[in-house]
């Protein structure tokens, strides 16, 4: 009891401090709505390339596969799609000129097949135990089995580790701080996203590991919007808030979590993560616009939960909200299996009714052709 009465007390002060904090450098909403007005319908997927198991595997030297990624991202041209979110990792910049030169040769890439990526800096979400080198191979049966947090567990809790992933922040930014290629910078997704069934975890650890995990982040992630407009970003930053449930209320500040609260008055643009019907979309978006600032849904498209292509871009396009879905060609990430595999794998003759995320096949032919007409439709291709 006193470890965890401990724990409350960092939690509890840590988001005072955070509540209390101003996010100087800031973009004002009209700064922000003008920059909005001059992009199209934004319409995109989370990608990693077939091939890659997680981020890292993605951007080390040996493994990057921009042949691959040329064939993917043509693919996606061939939709309309015109943007792309994309995981970088802070154990990346342990080769600065390298990791830099990679991504330089992705964007690249993208500006060939008119996508401008939005970079997402840090992620709280699987893996808490990152490691360069050999990524492992997929677990059969299992959504995601392979993608790491950044940073991982062991940086999040060392704060004699901050000053590198400032200058893995500060880097990687100031590199391309005016670099019109890249459409934003997302500073932390789902940064309270504390995975609590996905490691084995008895139940009183859990809660202790969340209650500090949460409440670092919570404190640590205006630091990080502040060091990326110290590093002179000209695109617009966020950090976006997600649901996995319909109740859920952000129409009334005084209801957001603090972790909420950090991410929405720090961020330039409004980003969300919505996997839920249509109807509750349509009624989210209004919540969302009355912020007065551009909204982007950063994460959708989870066909077990009726959140789909044909039902939702129509929505957002009648808004000008961008749609950004989970998952582009199957491979590694194995994420056109649902969430539930983690507490019981896909294996031994079980299959999935439907794929959760997932354009196309890995052959290239699409799940559902039904889906790609839906995004053709919506882009105007």
């Amino acid at each position: 009891m006193k470890r965890i009465s401990l724990v409350v007390l960092l939690f509890v002060s840590t988001l005072t401090f955070a509540q209390n904090r101003s996010a100087p450098g800031r973009w004002s909403a009209e700064k922000a709505n003008a920059w909005y007005a001059k992009e199209p319908f934004l319409v995109g997927s989370n990608y990693a390339p077939a091939n890659a198991i997680n981020e890292l595997e993605m951007f080390q030297a040996e493994t990057f596969d921009p042949a691959t990624i040329d064939k993917e991202l043509a693919m996606a041209e061939n939709l309309g799609m015109n943007t792309m979110r994309v995981f970088l990792h802070d154990l990346l910049w342990q080769d600065p000129q390298g990791f830099t030169k990679r991504l330089d040769q992705f964007l690249g890439i993208c500006a060939k097949h008119k996508i401008r990526p939005m970079l997402v800096l840090f992620d709280s979400c699987w893996d808490p135990h990152p490691k360069l080198g050999k990524q492992r191979e997929p677990v059969p049966g299992i959504h995601n089995s392979g993608w790491v947090q950044s940073p991982g567990a062991d940086a999040l809790s060392d704060v004699s580790q901050y000053p590198r992933l400032e200058t893995y922040v500060k880097g990687v930014v100031g590199a391309f701080k005016n670099d019109k290629r890249i459409l934003a910078w997302d500073t932390w997704n789902e940064p309270d996203n504390c995975n609590d069934n996905n490691y084995g975890k008895n139940e009183k650890k859990v809660e202790l590991e969340n209650a500090k995990k949460v409440a670092i982040i919570t404190n640590l992630l205006p630091q990080v919007f502040q060091w990326c407009r110290a590093a002179g970003a000209t695109q617009p930053l966020t950090s976006g808030p997600w649901i996995l449930w319909d109740g859920h209320d952000w129409s009334d500040p005084a209801k957001w979590t603090p972790m909420e609260k950090v991410q929405f008055e720090n961020s330039d643009i409004i980003t969300f993560h919505q996997y839920s019907t249509a109807d509750a979309l349509t009624k989210l978006i209004p919540v969302l616009q009355k912020m007065g600032r551009p909204v982007i849904c950063t994460e959708y498209m989870a066909r077990g939960v009726d959140s789909k292509f044909q039902t939702h871009l129509p929505i957002a396009k009648k808004a000008k909200i961008g749609m950004i879905n989970w998952g582009f060609v199957a491979g590694k990430t194995q994420t056109f299996l649902p969430w539930d595999s983690w507490q019981k794998p896909y294996v031994n003759g079980r299959e999935p009714s439907v794929w959760f995320h997932e354009v196309f096949k890995q052959d290239g032919t699409p799940y559902d052709p039904a889906e790609t007409a839906a995004i053709k439709q919506a882009t105007g291709k």
